[in-house]
């Protein structure tokens, strides 16, 4: 974590010393920094671990000498080394270690002790622990020692500069340290975000720690690594750990609430109760306040909550600092250091007194300008001010509307709406208020549940109920993936619409996308006419802005190009924000189509502006949403090196929303796929947003074509053939035939091989049909291929390899490489089988090695150097047997690289056209050059790079 720091400052003053030189490292820090693990680290050093040693702890209640020999000099250390522990002034003890540690009162004593240990006409290691707890008998012996150290003296001192008696002073008074004295400081400060980062990662796993969870973890722990480490030990009780089989996609992932809602730990809770117990009565008044308080306050706001005359607060205020209970957070602002010790304090505070200092606090809030809101309700609320808390909260949230903070107008609304003291009057305003923010916000559970609520509240107006339905549909669909039930309520709030044209003009256009699985094209349609009517009837410039933007959405989605020159006409540089935020989805959902469509190049400009246009007016889900459909965009251009760690970090961040899991979870699917993991790619594919009814259509394509290709290279045709009628169904059902480019080739195949080639043609012209008049360059692409596996399945293997050449063409030209590469590797098989003889399809075939090794795609790598070797002419088949001797020979190693995928031996002999046997036998062979007798231990083998030839 920090052995960088510790190396530069402290081991290489260490290592360039001379051997009779002394050196003194003073390390400081507060409970908890990492004192205790330094000196690990620090007596576990090459250069330090033959040096002989005495340790040195302080407690409330004496000392304790621990002493350990040098080892002989020819041999490293025996594990633990040989331990002898003396009682301070006491004999030497014998070489064998006492089962525990002899603790001792400290006394003048420990000098000598120190100096007969120390004096071996060598270097000598000396560590002092905890220096702030020795008294005035502990202290004098290592002042005198320091102030005429021996030579070669190593001195390591640990202490917590907020607990030294005297400020300033390690050792109680001055030292009086020599000139010659080598001193090293180090302060032991609070880790990083990027710290926290790495511990949170290997206790709860990569995948469950989003950035948001992080930061939360960072700031409430103070960034204090003994604090961090005991609340992820609290969060690995409640939540998901590394190893329970992580489900790909799951909603259990830890989040933020989870990180404010798991309890104090008890280490850092009796360590702040302790320090406030020695406090004076107003002292502790002071430190009660700032629990109240919960932020950095003034001198003034602490002592008008405490209740204090002006002196005697300054003075509880001083001593409470000097206890190192408050901090100074900033000038002249005063709290505690960590959040979690503002909830200890809180605990205590009795009932009636609480609420009295919440009611001084929300006075003494409202003398600041401009009022802060949020916190002042806070307050009103607790101290039973009911209709000035209602009023705060709604300033609270307008304010925060205002600047685009349109998550923290959420969680206000959301905990007010919650309590029954909440009129119905003041109820529907702050509904209708939460409702416009959810749509710009993350998913939120609590959310759907009060916005649920008051759609089936009769005491609502109509019209009221109609704009809260319109925005609970909106949320559904998109952030909560429910889109079955978001299609419903948005059917229901353009009825309850009637009397208000614009907004039920927006419910009728996000009607009319064609994402929604439920619903033909032509009803889209149907829905966008109506729209674009009722929109202009209105004259509402942002009702108009959000159906130009949905028109384009659909118009994109069906390879139409004038939705191009409609995205030209986007309001952009509006100065209303909500029309620039319908111009930042209208962007977005260009993106998304160019994908789809096979435009990579204008999918990456779009997804790059897209977040930009959102970040201006707060909405967090476009700036998501673009950032999980880049990764599919990096898929299909290629750019695979880091693809999945990136991938894995959008599903940490996508938190519980699936629309944008599915993303992600799309892209690690079919990486497995090619690098051969299959035991992964059908849980990545099987996500909520990828299988079944209620995922995006173009993503439920594309994953049932990657779940259709598993089946094949399983050979479980009939699998392969349900999966693909399936999605064949859909697509006709939806009828928006650019979008079949992904699963169409692995469909036809599947088709193809179950023997239903009537089927399979009459599929490639229903496809064809499509697409025809549509600018759609990856269906183009697809369509092709289908036509080479037609003219394959046809025997007429020339005719094959021209088509699947100029599909590989085209998908170059997009460039897709990796299908590419697989049309690349058909032509030449075909190739093979149209003239054995030729050169041309052996040299296809090495190309297409070739490309899939340049990507990474471990499995396809096999595949196509297993049909090398298979032919006759091939140049890598050679007359006799190499022989290997005790390495593995390239058979072998394909085989272990196959085991390490996850590969059974039957799936094996699929990929490299072997019987199972003889994978078999290439297992034990492997197994028995690299001495180890499994199929786990040939996989850890050839991870520590032992399976070479």
């Amino acid at each position: 974590m920090r052995e960088h720091e510790w190396t530069k400052t402290v081991r290489e003053p260490l290592a360039s010393a001379a051997p009779g030189a002394s050196i003194l490292v003073l390390v400081s820090g507060e409970a908890g920094t990492g004192k205790t693990r330094f000196v690990e680290w620090l007596v576990a050093l090459p250069e330090l671990c033959r040096v002989p040693r005495i340790k040195v702890a302080f407690t409330g209640s004496g000392a304790v000498v621990h002493q350990e020999s040098a080892p002989p000099a020819v041999s490293a250390p025996p594990a633990g080394g040989v331990r002898s522990e003396r009682r301070p002034g006491g004999p030497q003890a014998t070489a064998t270690p006492r089962p525990s540690p002899l603790w001792a009162p400290a006394s003048t004593e420990l000098g000598e002790e120190l100096g007969d240990s120390l004096d071996t006409g060598g270097p000598t290691l000396l560590v002092v622990e905890d220096v702030h707890l020795a008294d005035e008998q502990g202290a004098y012996p290592l002042r005198k020692l320091l102030a005429r150290p021996l030579p070669g003296l190593r001195a390591v001192l640990t202490c917590r500069p907020e607990e030294l008696a005297a400020p300033g002073l390690v050792l109680g008074a001055p030292v009086g340290y020599p000139a010659g004295l080598v001193i090293v400081q180090l302060q032991l400060g609070p880790l990083g975000v990027g710290e926290v980062r790495r511990m949170a990662a290997e206790a709860l796993g990569e995948d469950h720690c989003s950035a948001r969870f992080v930061a939360r973890l960072h700031k409430r722990s103070g960034g204090i690594a003994q604090v961090v480490a005991d609340l992820l030990a609290d969060l690995r009780k409640a939540g998901p750990l590394p190893g329970r089989g992580t489900t790909p996609v799951s909603l259990d992932r830890l989040t933020a609430r989870d990180v404010d809602e798991a309890p104090v730990p008890v280490r850092r809770a009796e360590l702040v109760l302790g320090r406030m117990a020695a406090l004076g009565e107003d002292s502790r008044r002071v430190v009660q306040a700032a629990a109240v308080l919960d932020e950095a306050a003034g001198e003034s706001e602490l002592i008008s909550v405490a209740a204090l005359p002006t002196g005697s607060g300054r003075v509880a205020l001083t001593a409470a600092l000097s206890r190192a209970v408050l901090h100074e957070l900033s000038v002249g602002r005063y709290g505690f250091r960590l959040p979690l010790e503002s909830t200890v304090v809180y605990g205590l505070i009795p009932g009636p007194v609480r609420r009295e200092m919440h009611c001084r606090a929300a006075d003494a809030l409202t003398a600041r300008d401009p009022e802060p809101w949020a916190r002042l309700a806070r307050h009103q609320l607790a101290s039973g001010r009911i209709e000035d808390w209602q009023l705060s909260v709604e300033n609270a949230a307008r304010r925060a509307v205002e600047s685009r903070n349109h998550q923290l107008a959420i969680t206000l609304l959301e905990d007010t709406l919650a309590h029954a003291e909440v009129r119905q009057s003041n109820r529907s305003r702050l509904a209708l208020l939460l409702a416009r923010s959810a749509y710009n916000g993350l998913r939120s559970d609590q959310t759907v549940e009060v916005l649920r609520r008051l759609v089936d509240d009769v005491a609502l107006p109509v019209a009221a109920r109609g704009e809260i339905r319109l925005e609970l549909g909106l949320l559904l669909g998109n952030q909560v993936g429910r889109a079955s039930d978001g299609r419903a309520e948005l059917i229901k709030a353009v009825d309850e619409l009637s009397t208000r044209p614009a907004l039920a003009a927006r419910a009728m256009a996000a009607l009319a996308l064609p994402y929604w699985p439920a619903g033909s094209l032509m009803e889209n349609l149907a829905w966008l006419a109506r729209a674009e009517a009722t929109a202009a009837d209105s004259g509402d410039e942002v009702i108009q802005a959000a159906v130009m933007a949905n028109r384009l959405t659909v118009l994109l989605s069906m390879g139409d190009p004038d939705g191009w020159q409609l995205l030209e006409q986007l309001p952009r540089e509006s100065d209303n924000p909500l029309i620039l935020h319908h111009s930042a989805r209208g962007v977005s959902n260009a993106g998304d189509a160019a994908i789809w469509l096979g435009e990579y190049a204008q999918a990456r400009e779009l997804l790059a502006e897209a977040p930009k246009l959102g970040a201006r007016v707060g909405d967090l889900y476009i700036q998501q949403m673009a950032s999980a459909k880049s990764l599919i965009e990096d898929l299909m251009s290629g750019r695979w090196a880091g693809l999945d760690v990136r991938a894995r970090a959008v599903l940490a961040e996508a938190g519980e929303m699936p629309l944008i899991a599915g993303h992600a979870g799309l892209v690690l699917g079919l990486l497995a796929m090619a690098k051969g993991d299959w035991g992964e790619v059908g849980a990545w594919l099987s996500g909520p947003a990828l299988a079944g009814d209620e995922g995006a259509v173009p993503l439920v394509a594309a994953a049932a074509g990657g779940r259709i290709r598993l089946a094949l290279a399983r050979q479980d045709l009939g699998s392969a053939a349900r999966e693909a009628a399936e999605a064949w169904g859909r697509l006709q059902a939806k009828g928006v035939w650019v979008w079949a480019a992904e699963p169409a080739p692995w469909a036809v195949e599947a088709t193809l091989r179950a023997g239903e080639l009537g089927t399979a043609r009459a599929m490639v012209d229903e496809f064809a049909a499509g697409i025809a008049d549509t600018q759609a360059p990856a269906a183009g692409a697809a369509l092709m291929w289908c036509r080479a596996l037609l003219a394959e399945a046809d025997s007429e293997f020339s005719e094959a390899a021209k088509c699947f050449r100029r599909a590989s063409t085209h998908y170059q030209a997009l460039p897709r490489p990796y299908e590419a590469a697989l049309a690349t590797e058909a032509g030449g098989r075909c190739a093979v089988l149209s003239s054995p003889d030729t050169t041309a399809g052996i040299s296809e075939l090495c190309a297409a090695a070739a490309e899939f090794e340049a990507l990474g795609a471990t499995w396809d790598v096999a595949r196509v150097r297993a049909q090398l070797r298979a032919h006759p002419s091939s140049e890598r088949r050679r007359r006799g047997r190499r022989g290997y001797g005790d390495g593995l020979s390239p058979r072998e190693q394909e085989v272990a690289q196959l085991v390490d995928a996850g590969l059974t031996n039957r799936e094996i002999a699929v990929t490299l056209f072997l019987s199972p046997r003889t994978v078999e036998q290439h297992v034990a062979r492997a197994c028995k050059k690299l001495g180890v007798l499994s199929r786990h231990d040939l996989v850890t083998a050839r991870r520590n790079g032992d399976a070479v030839s």
